[in-house]
């Protein structure tokens, strides 16, 4: 049986972004998938069930968009921009309004559960604040240690990952004191960082090919542990290896598996419990930037975009700015027992 190459048989969006693209969500109640870029656009794209796309809105920023985050009824959509500003966007209107103002780029924008809707936006300002949508100004206002990188939530946690490798933990019942801060256990920069569908933990990505797992509870630190991935060479002493960022880590939504994605051009799927790597795909050719699940897994969407890890340099007039569509396989992505 011959092997076909995966990412051949992957889909691709039509109407991409025309800029770097930052940041990518799927609805949690369509596959509807949207797509924030440094072309100042933040992109609707409806996923039909042969895996065609459709573009289906479109609302600007005046600078970069950063981010993006659907709310969890799927109505709203909102987005961050090197604006300073974020943007609430309503499906059934089509009109976008401001919501949220910082003094520097909004680097994250999550959407916070609890008794109502609140929006959380975390800026290279070196502040958190959440939102109440309809009140022009924030409920609270949290100080960081450092400008912003990555920032992600499950009721009742929220992780912000800044600066310096500064970590800090919220308990949402008590959203304006850190429940913990520490240092990344990761040596370099972060990247990225996502919560752990039951809320307990987090994977963090750094800029050196690296994940960590970690737990939010000191009782079960003996389960947390870190690997190398999205590396060339290294197998020797002498052979040096090529490190390349871990761009984006999401979790399955069904399995509860996860996949790693970096600036080497390729993905894969993992398993945290059996600590084992369950599938890798073939590299793309160009860094891919963010990726995501859609509501039930069956669909893994990645950016293949210039992710600036090799500077101005790096960035050429045939950069290629790529939305795919990954059909998963089930088997890629259940729990599997350690052999």
């Amino acid at each position: 049986m011959i092997k076909s190459n995966q990412a051949s048989q992957d889909m691709e969006v039509q109407h991409p972004p025309t800029d770097g693209i930052s940041e990518m969500q799927f609805s949690p109640t369509a596959d509807l998938l949207a797509a924030a870029s440094w072309d100042n656009n933040v992109r609707i794209y409806e996923i039909q069930p042969n895996g065609t796309s459709v573009a289906k809105a479109m609302y600007q920023h005046s600078a970069p968009a950063l981010c993006c985050a659907w709310s969890k009824d799927g109505t709203k959509l909102v987005s961050g921009g090197a604006d300073k500003i974020a943007k609430l966007f309503d499906i059934s209107t089509g009109q976008s309004t401001q919501v949220a103002q910082h003094d520097a780029p909004i680097k994250e924008v999550r959407w916070v559960d609890g008794a109502s809707p609140i929006l959380a936006t975390g800026s290279w300002d070196k502040t958190i604040k959440y939102w109440d949508t309809r009140q022009p100004t924030p409920i609270s206002t949290v100080s960081l240690p450092e400008r912003l990188y990555a920032m992600d939530s499950v009721f009742p946690l929220l992780v912000a990952a800044t600066a310096d490798r500064h970590l800090v933990i919220y308990n949402l019942n008590n959203p304006s004191t850190p429940f913990k801060s520490m240092t990344s256990p990761l040596k370099w920069q972060t990247r990225t960082i996502s919560c752990f569908p039951a809320g307990t933990g987090y994977g963090i990505g750094s800029i050196e090919g690296r994940v960590a797992i970690q737990y939010v509870e000191d009782k079960d630190a003996s389960l947390n542990f870190s690997f190398k991935c999205h590396r060339e060479g290294g197998q020797t002493v002498r052979d040096k290896a090529t490190v390349y960022s871990v761009n984006c880590i999401n979790w399955h939504p069904v399995h509860g598996t996860f996949s790693t994605a970096g600036a080497d051009g390729s993905f894969a799927f993992w398993d945290k419990d059996s600590r084992q790597k369950l599938k890798t795909f073939p590299k793309v050719g160009s860094p891919i930037s963010t990726t995501c699940f859609n509501r039930n897994g069956t669909i893994f969407a990645y950016a293949v975009s210039y992710d600036w890890n090799k500077g101005h340099t790096g960035a050429t007039a045939q950069t290629q700015n790529k939305i795919m569509l990954h059909s998963v396989n089930e088997i890629d992505v259940k729990p599997r027992k350690r052999q």
